[in-house]
């Protein structure tokens, strides 16, 4: 008996063996090799063009399936409850609930006023347009993913055999590859800029620490089957700037250190997090703030300050909004990043949730599920767009620099552009904006209008900055 199995177990071992060979080689020289020479065979962008001819048939085939079946595909974008009109100061749609009333001399209340509180409250539980930010964001189709939105994998047996081939490519090809490329960049990452750490020579150190970074991250944008397309790239970050984005994911920093050497700013970690830390600032100038500096909104200025003001230490990467966002807005930008006297070159992201949700929900997926979960989608595919440099203008503050920024980022990525604090996520409204709503109301029983009030929430953000500045810091 041991005759007989001594040559099926070397014959195994050997197998093993000549596919991990092969498995390994292919990585080397189709992956590692150019990532480590900034070249693409460009496979990625045909895989995505395979995809959504894989991704047009199965639509076909939904919409056959669902005519047979007498079945409504798609559902409907609005729930068909309330109808919003173009905003207006509350001073004018009280007066249009008032009618004739609000022409008596003397300003009083009116039942009639009611109504407007009642229908503002209402459409806020409905249709609240700050929480929809913090959920994943709804698609027009079915990618083949039980993840996402709409599931139609029953609808025909071709259908169903796609979704169930399509799981075994993802799990049994994509995800031991991906997770394979990532433990190669991480720990390629750990040691070599341990490693470049060392050396004695600053010049030197430098130009090395910036290869390793963008080999590691191109390595680990390769884990994701990410599908990156930058524009405008001679506005690219320049040393002694700072770069500022909408911020959608934590794999935004590796989508724009891909093709860029920034310096990283965010509180200092334990675990594996904290082990690249430490070995990234041996080799680069980043920002790392113990868990008692965070708050000290002055100490993180004069960081900040003392980093742009050398001009050989490259751009810092700030996500001023201070949480993620699901890439169909951009909320409101934290006024620190913004006080300091340099230039600003804003970034626009754009996901495409088509072949892969981004968006990371912190309160619902941990950083692990949540990276399981990208590196079985189909793809991470997005649009990067660098902006023209922006400086603050005379007679501009913080606040007003940070929503132009904003605004402009906004423009270019296609997003919604929000005054409200992505700090919602977690937390209440604070007392400010109740506040602010009293104070007009009350205008409008004693007389005063204000004639240069647009819209409220206009009003609370440009009449009242004060009453932000501690959600802003």
């Amino acid at each position: 008996m041991t005759w007989f199995t001594l040559p099926v177990d070397n014959l195994l071992c050997r197998c093993l063996g000549i596919s991990i060979t092969v498995w390994f080689t292919l990585l080397f020289v189709f992956i590692i090799v150019p990532a480590v020479l900034g070249v693409s065979f460009g496979m990625r962008r045909l895989y995505m063009r395979t995809l959504l001819k894989i991704f047009e048939w199965a639509m076909l085939r939904m919409e056959m399936g669902a005519k047979e079946k007498n079945q409504e595909l798609y559902k409907p974008y609005s729930n068909g409850i309330i109808a919003k009109e173009p905003p207006s100061s509350l001073q004018q749609e009280i007066q249009e609930l008032r009618g004739s009333a609000c022409l008596r001399s003397e300003p009083e209340f009116e039942m009639a006023d009611i109504f407007y509180f009642c229908r503002r409250g209402v459409e806020s539980i409905v249709d609240d347009e700050v929480t929809k930010r913090f959920s994943a964001q709804e698609l027009e189709s079915w990618n083949l993913l039980t993840r996402s939105n709409y599931n139609f994998r029953h609808i025909s047996l071709r259908l169903t055999v796609l979704w169930g081939l399509g799981i075994l490519i993802r799990y049994g090809v994509l995800l031991p590859l991906r997770v394979t490329l990532a433990v190669t960049g991480i720990g390629l990452l750990l040691v070599l800029t341990s490693l470049v750490g060392f050396l004695p020579n600053r010049e030197l150190r430098s130009y090395l620490s910036e290869k390793v970074h963008l080999m590691c991250y191109r390595i680990c944008v390769r884990a994701l089957t990410a599908i990156i397309t930058y524009h405008n790239r001679e506005n690219k970050p320049q040393n002694g700037g700072i770069c500022v984005a909408n911020h959608t994911t934590p794999i935004d920093v590796i989508i724009l250190a891909n093709d860029g050497y920034y310096s990283m700013v965010g509180q200092v970690h334990g675990g594996l997090m904290g082990m690249i830390q430490r070995a990234m600032v041996k080799s680069s100038p980043h920002i790392w703030f113990e868990r008692s500096e965070v708050k000290d909104r002055h100490l993180v200025a004069k960081r900040l300050g003392d980093h742009v003001a050398d001009k050989t230490k490259q751009p810092i990467l700030i996500f001023p909004e201070g949480t993620c966002i699901n890439n169909t807005s951009v909320m409101m930008f934290k006024k620190g990043s913004f006080e300091i006297d340099c230039t600003v070159y804003p970034v626009a992201i754009k996901y495409d949730p088509l072949f892969g949700d981004a968006f990371w929900n912190s309160s619902k997926f941990g950083m692990v599920n949540y990276l399981l979960r990208m590196m079985s989608s189909w793809a991470i595919v997005c649009s990067v767009w660098y902006l023209p440099p922006m400086n603050k203008e005379e007679g501009e503050d913080a606040v007003q620099f940070a929503n132009r920024v904003k605004a402009a980022i906004a423009a270019q990525g296609g997003l919604v552009d929000l005054i409200w604090d992505g700090g919602l996520k977690r937390g209440k409204v604070k007392d400010a904006f109740k506040e602010e709503q009293q104070k007009l109301y009350s205008k409008v029983l004693v007389g005063e209008h204000d004639q240069e009030d647009h819209s409220d929430d206009k009003h609370l953000e440009d009449e009242n900055p004060e009453e932000h500045e501690n959600s802003r810091e």
